[in-house]
């Protein structure tokens, strides 16, 4: 580098610059957040168009998820050795060209090819962003800083699948893709345009062995959680061999990061009680967020009679709430505990889950809105506080890397929840099927005699059809309260998180000339 060039590359940005940075960085995130379930409710469409059959067009999901969080572990080192804008540039470029080749796939193999090149490129998207924002503003700034950024990591999956129904519904399943392209452009252009470059050390060398066995981990657990319901979990010897690889590689990866000299994941990171315990939360959130953004569409398509696009709409306004929250928590820490929003912010989330748990298929529309933007504004509250009490006393050496783990935790965090929630719901339904037709029998007069005996009637074939499928409904009904029921009992503890961690330190309130882009 030249004189010039380090002098440019200390130099502090401009305001201007700065808010070009914050958007860009913030857009790249969503691109990446939303990507991880704006394809949802498309994939019934993509499953004619690409000749895959039901349990084949999965992969689409799973190829995504596997490649970024495999990728994710050795974002830090290769922010150090080739530096933050580089590895942020190539990774919005390889990003936005995965995107359109996904859009124009043929055939099932080509779009998982795609998928997984877009999964590996995003990445780095979110942890290079989330330490490039911690970067550019002052510690006393950094709350409205993580309440912008945060916007694309917490509202994109769960706006996904409204967009994604939307895109589907009126035009076709590949825009779903090519949506990405100009909010790439955009980033890629303020970037270039904006981001000053920072050091680098060449001379850095990769830990290969860590990221191997830590990738065997990752890659096994993920294909294991991904594909357990379908293939009856322990019952199948491929899901018996993912679990062995998972946990001989977490286990080999543990013990190379304590005995290793230059590790891929420094241990000293969890020295820092703050980030430890914020550590845990980001877990606990991406399971709560995932886990019932997953529930919420097929219950509200197939046992609500709602379209693609109604129940995009009616799981919109989760999303207006996180944003609302973001908005104004990030100004308030800086006036008041952290600890004291995200304590509350916990339990008003296990609050909604309850609530939950009594819904049925008739449940009023108002009621519906009034819970999920409730739940929406605890997820807002939850996010930042963790982020910014997380990273207040963090070595700054750490931060990329604290950042690339908060995304991995998360990301399996989210992969546990769904699948957990989705094995729930299938075991609920088969036992409790059991359990209803042991009383729909032609000794039940209930169902012989009267209107119930016109519709039901066990001892007629169009009845015992209409009597299987009623119980097949009330069946599911009760599953799926039951996996409310599950994921309410998962958030309690989560609400003693708070009173663990030490009181984050107070700043000096932020000008508003010096405040982050909104």
């Amino acid at each position: 580098m030249t004189t010039a060039d380090i002098a440019r590359a200390g130099a502090e940005p401009s305001p201007f610059e700065r808010k070009v940075i914050a958007v860009c960085t913030m857009l790249g995130t969503l691109m990446m957040a939303l990507d991880t379930t704006i394809a949802n409710v498309a994939l019934p469409h993509m499953q004619g168009s690409l000749s895959a059959g039901r349990d084949q067009v999965t992969w689409v999901l799973t190829s995504y998820i596997v490649a970024a969080a495999v990728m994710t572990a050795p974002v830090g080192w290769f922010a150090a050795r080739f530096g933050r804008k580089n590895l942020f540039l190539i990774s919005l470029i390889g990003f936005t060209i995965a995107s359109v080749l996904c859009g124009v796939a043929q055939n099932l193999p080509e779009m998982v090819l795609f998928r997984v090149l877009q999964g590996a490129f995003g990445a780095a998207l979110m942890p290079v962003s989330q330490s490039i924002m911690l970067d550019l503003y002052p510690i006393e700034q950094r709350g409205s800083a993580m309440a912008f950024w945060g916007v694309g990591v917490m509202v994109g999956p769960i706006l996904g699948p409204t967009l994604g129904g939307y895109l589907t519904d009126l035009y076709d399943w590949r825009w779903v893709f090519f949506i990405n392209v100009p909010f790439g452009i955009i980033a890629i252009t303020g970037i270039v345009l904006a981001y000053r470059e920072g050091p680098k050390d060449a001379a850095l060398r990769f830990d290969w062995t860590g990221f191997l066995v830590l990738s065997l981990g990752i890659g096994a657990l993920q294909l294991m959680l991904d594909r357990g319901t379908s293939k009856d979990w322990w019952d199948s010897a491929e899901i018996v061999v993912e679990a062995g690889l998972a946990i001989l590689g977490l286990y080999l990866f543990t013990v190379h990061v304590l005995m290793a000299k230059k590790p891929l994941i420094p241990p000293r990171i969890f020295l820092d009680s703050a980030y430890t315990y914020g550590f845990i939360l980001m877990f606990v959130t991406g399971f709560l967020m995932l886990a019932s953004t997953a529930l919420l569409p097929p219950y509200f398509q197939n046992l609500g009679n709602y379209s693609v696009l109604q129940t995009g709409l009616l799981l919109a306004p989760r999303g207006l709430g996180t944003m609302i929250a973001m908005v104004f928590v990030g100004r308030l820490l800086n006036r008041i505990d952290a600890r004291i929003p995200l304590a509350l912010a916990l339990a008003a989330m296990s609050a909604t889950m309850y609530d939950m748990s009594t819904w049925t298929p008739d449940i009023g529309e108002w009621h519906v809105v009034t819970t999920t933007v409730i739940q929406g504004i605890a997820i807002g509250c939850v996010f930042v506080p963790v982020q910014t009490i997380s990273f207040a006393t963090l070595d700054p050496a750490l931060r990329t890397d604290g950042t690339a783990l908060f995304s991995l935790i998360r990301n399996i965090g989210s992969a546990v929840g769904v699948s957990l929630s989705t094995a729930i719901l299938g075991s609920s339904v088969q036992t409790l099927h059991a359990q209803l037709a042991e009383h729909a029998t032609p000794f039940n007069r209930m169902l012989t005699e009267g209107q119930a005996g016109m519709m039901w009637n066990p001892l007629m074939p169009y009845g015992l059809t209409a009597l299987d499928a009623e119980i097949n409904r009330q069946a599911l009904i009760t599953a799926y309260a039951n996996d409310f029921l599950f994921i309410f009992y998962v958030s309690l503890p989560a609400i003693v998180l708070p009173f663990l961690m030490k009181r984050p330190p107070r700043f000096p309130t932020a000008s508003p000339r010096q405040a982050p882009a909104e």
